[in-house]
């Protein structure tokens, strides 16, 4: 966090692109600002390409000039219904490449200032020209609802009436206005609260919070699709358990995700009591954020333990339990997605399989880590294994030294024989040389249990090591099977047909 003058706020849009703007702007005689994260990202020292620019008067017609001004550079649209304009543009010596068209690109956002009003049932303003006032007014927080004015004889000048400088400094997220009207009016702000004070690590101010305590059912209204698109952005943080933290104490989270918000309990009985399994969930979340920025291996953390209040049961002996709450979890996790308009092809499929097979790497790591055992785990895995294992390592958070380095050692057993198959092609070793279609063929079967049995029989085989991935040794154990099931026959069968058909004439 750095203060800046006017005079130096001037010397650092002293670029080329903030005085055509400026330039544009004077000719048309408009007032014209650089407004929110832009301004907001300058005092915090941050990278940031989202330029956006107010007009006080047609924001369209300063986009225009402004790309007259930039010629064959430039492209405009305009979206005349929103009273929007945008113009992409490629600096000097900046290359357009069509496979990524935004890689090097500016673009830059002009709006007219206006001032809007909410109806009760819906987050769509009514829109009315305004003043640079009343278009600060609306902005949701007082850190983004700071200006730089652009005009020649006011450049660099910083406008801030609602004190956003200070509440950089202070580490506050606030509201400009009265925080209730302001989520009211809009509830998805109050998603976008939580996420601006996760990724900038600020505090959300106690009358800002207690708003949204008072207007949370108002999420009501919001689409699945923007509310999805919010948690992306909060699981992309560096800490994701402070946004997940502060939806669940705000009410946010029993809207968005009751099943999550329903693992924030501890139950006793006879002296003996189960772990939050929701802040053990957030802090497997912040583990594997540590390690990966996969969205979706994020979700799968977020989303491991999530079977376990409806897999939850006493018993007298053991305790609680939480038996196939892997299995339960992984159907809810569609559910899940379906209900928040989330992918649902093969980023579920993934998050699933994560959420599946979770436990697999920390029943191996309990005890003798055994070929067969890991053969089976990167089978089952696949291309997925690694992942796997960077959630796995992240779920051990026992608080007992001891236990915890057993598992952390015997991880690396599992990650040593893991490597010794990945370098030995896995794929060819753990898949057997016989197929179903090569054993339908050869006992003239249907697909049926009997070719599913043979095929589970070989694979087992191969998994266990118990024979080589080889067509010789695989073939005795299939026709030992096969008499077993007593289909040998079968086989005899079809090889005295294609006799009979070969010699007759």
């Amino acid at each position: 966090m750095k203060d800046y003058t006017d005079s130096e706020l001037a010397q650092i849009l002293d670029k080329d692109i903030f005085h055509k703007i400026s330039s544009a702007a004077d000719e048309l005689q408009l007032e014209c600002y650089v407004v929110g994260g832009y301004v907001r990202d300058i005092f915090l020292e941050r990278p940031s390409d989202d330029i956006d620019c107010v007009v006080v008067g047609s924001g369209i017609a300063v986009a225009r000039k402004f790309a007259s001004m930039l010629g064959k550079r430039a492209h405009l649209s305009v979206f005349k219904n929103f009273g929007t304009a945008q113009v992409k543009f490629y600096p000097p010596g900046t290359r357009y490449n069509p496979e990524a068209p935004n890689e090097g690109a500016i673009e830059v956002e002009f709006v007219g200032a206006r001032r809007e009003s909410y109806q009760h049932n819906s987050r769509k303003p009514i829109v009315e020209d305004g003043t640079l006032e009343d278009d600060q007014n609306r902005r949701d927080f007082t850190i983004n609802a700071m200006a730089i004015c652009l005009n020649r004889d006011r450049f660099g000048e910083l406008v801030d009436p609602f004190g956003g400088l200070d509440d950089l400094y202070d580490g506050i997220i606030r509201t400009p206005l009265d925080p209730d009207i302001t989520f009211s009016d809009d509830p998805l702000r109050m998603l976008r609260c939580i996420r601006f004070a996760t990724r900038l690590n600020f505090i959300i101010e106690d009358e800002t919070f207690e708003a949204l305590e008072r207007n949370a059912k108002r999420l009501k209204i919001i689409s699945a699709e923007r509310i999805s698109e919010e948690l992306n952005k909060i699981l992309m943080t560096s800490t994701p358990s402070r946004g997940f933290v502060d939806l669940q104490r705000s009410g946010l989270l029993e809207i968005i995700m009751p099943d999550l918000s329903a693992m924030d309990m501890v139950e006793t009985r006879n002296g003996r009591a189960h772990k939050n399994n929701f802040y053990h969930t957030l802090e497997v979340l912040d583990n594997v954020a540590r390690r990966s920025d996969n969205l979706w291996l994020r979700w799968a953390a977020l989303l491991h333990d999530i079977g376990k209040p409806r897999s939850k049961r006493w018993d007298n002996v053991q305790g609680w339990t939480f038996h196939a709450h892997n299995t339960i979890g992984a159907k809810m996790a569609a559910g899940i997605f379906r209900r928040l308009k989330l992918p649902l092809d093969m980023k579920l499929k993934f998050v699933q399989k994560m959420v599946e097979l979770h436990m697999r790497p920390i029943v191996i790591a309990d005890s003798e880590v055994t070929d067969s055992a890991v053969r089976r785990l990167v089978n089952d895995a696949g291309d997925d294994i690694d992942e796997l294992m960077i959630l796995c390592e992240a779920d051990i958070t026992s608080k007992n030294h001891v236990r915890k380095q057993h598992f952390l050692d015997n991880y690396q057993l599992v990650r040593g024989k893991i490597e010794d198959l990945k370098q030995r092609d896995f794929k060819r070793l753990l898949q057997p040389v016989i197929d179903g279609n090569e054993i339908m063929r050869m006992f003239n079967l249907p697909p049926s249990r009997e070719v599913g049995d043979l095929k589970k029989y070989l694979k087992d085989a191969v998994l266990d090591n118990r024979v080589e991935n080889e067509r010789e040794p695989l073939m005795r154990l299939l026709m030992e099977r096969a008499t077993e099931l007593g289909i040998a026959g079968n086989q005899q069968a079809e090889r005295t047909r294609d006799t009979d058909t070969t010699t007759t004439p």
